[in-house]
């Protein structure tokens, strides 16, 4: 390598010159390259922060806005009494339960209602036999007392 020779623009450079010179050349242009993007990046952070301050003055008139409905909220919370409702719904609760055996109640007298209605049905049809045969019975009894020897 050290016989190794190279022409230049009228320039002669030994081997080792190049081979010495390679890595330097190298690790330069890397770190020009990375303070370049660096720089880039600190550019493109600053420009966002500009960005950022910009947009911090409509963030202002937001906040009052949603202060003013946040205190909207928290009135109308006072007003309706939203810490009293667990008392209310726990009475609720308990009506619910008293009204759901009550229902169940009735519902056991509809049952017994609707047989009940079926036995009367029924001592209506027999009874209405039984009174036809009381009837024959009698005008069997009516013909016989008006002519005994028929």
């Amino acid at each position: 390598m050290e016989d190794a020779e190279l022409k230049v623009g009228g320039f002669t450079l030994k081997g080792w010159y190049v081979a010495a010179a390679l890595p330097l050349l190298g690790s330069l242009s890397g770190g020009i390259y990375y303070g370049y993007d660096t720089l880039q990046r600190f550019y493109a952070v600053e420009g966002g922060i500009a960005t950022v301050v910009e947009a911090s003055g409509s963030f202002d008139s937001k906040a009052g806005a949603l202060s003013s409905r946040i205190q909207t909220l928290e009135q109308a919370v006072s007003d309706n009494d939203v810490r009293g409702l667990n008392s209310k719904l726990s009475s609720i609760s308990t009506q619910m339960q008293t009204i759901l055996e009550q229902q169940k109640t009735l519902l056991e007298l509809r049952s017994q209602v609707e047989k009940s209605t079926t036995i009367t049905d029924s001592l209506g049809d027999k009874l209405d036999v039984y009174q036809q045969e009381i009837d024959d019975i009698w005008d069997a009894y009516d013909s016989l007392v008006d002519n005994p020897l028929k």
